[in-house]
């Protein structure tokens, strides 16, 4: 299972500029890099409640950027080596799936411009910014997966905390939103810095 945004589209950019962007309607500072070599180094609860945007306007927010987003999905490439990454791992047997906050139109758009729509099983899409374990959870008991056969592969410390509670082993990216010092403080399983690490980790696991 796979988080989409910074894990494997590479949104960074595009999402700085929408959110700032839409800084002056919901009334906070935009960001610089100064703030964002900041941001990358808290948690995802931290940077919630240091944000400027009232708890009540979040979603409303994310609601718009998710929009905006929509507007510029065509120009958006995956990071280098998920082809293959991907590719092997359906050759392999495995089943694909993303867990997503963001809409199903926007991830369903990207797979299919990218040529990487049909590796995928299924696309769990805008699950809450802190309900991604519920969603693990609901998937595990209808499909009756087990926990101990499942990977969770995300960028945020909130995907590693949603694995956790999940049960479910956690792969972290380093080339995500959250830097690697970060993500290393929360105890994911593994902590990879490009794609195909992810073949590697489960070559080991047998």
């Amino acid at each position: 299972m796979f988080d989409f945004d910074g894990t494997i589209a590479d949104t960074h950019d595009t999402f700085v500029e929408i959110v700032n962007r839409l800084a002056k309607n919901f009334g906070y500072q935009p960001v610089n890099e100064e703030d964002l070599a900041r941001l990358k180094n808290l948690s995802s609860q931290e940077i919630i409640k240091q944000s400027q945007v009232s708890p009540v306007k979040i979603p409303f927010l994310l609601y718009r950027v998710k929009r905006e987003l929509n507007k510029q999905i065509d120009c958006l490439k995956p990071f280098h080596g998920w082809h293959l990454c991907l590719a092997t791992l359906k050759e392999r047997g495995y089943r694909l799936g993303i867990i997503t906050s963001n809409t199903k139109e926007n991830v369903t758009i990207f797979l299919g411009n990218n040529q990487l729509l049909n590796l995928f099983d299924f696309i769990c899409s805008g699950t809450p910014l802190f309900g991604k374990h519920k969603i693990i959870d609901r998937l595990i008991r209808q499909n009756k997966f087990c926990p101990d056969e499942m990977i969770y592969v995300g960028d945020e410390t909130r995907d590693i905390t949603a694995a956790q509670k999940s049960r479910v082993q956690v792969v972290a990216v380093a080339w995500g939103f959250n830097s690697p010092q970060i993500l290393t403080q929360f105890n994911p399983d593994h902590l990879i810095h490009h794609p195909l690490e992810l073949l590697d980790i489960l070559d080991r696991a047998g």
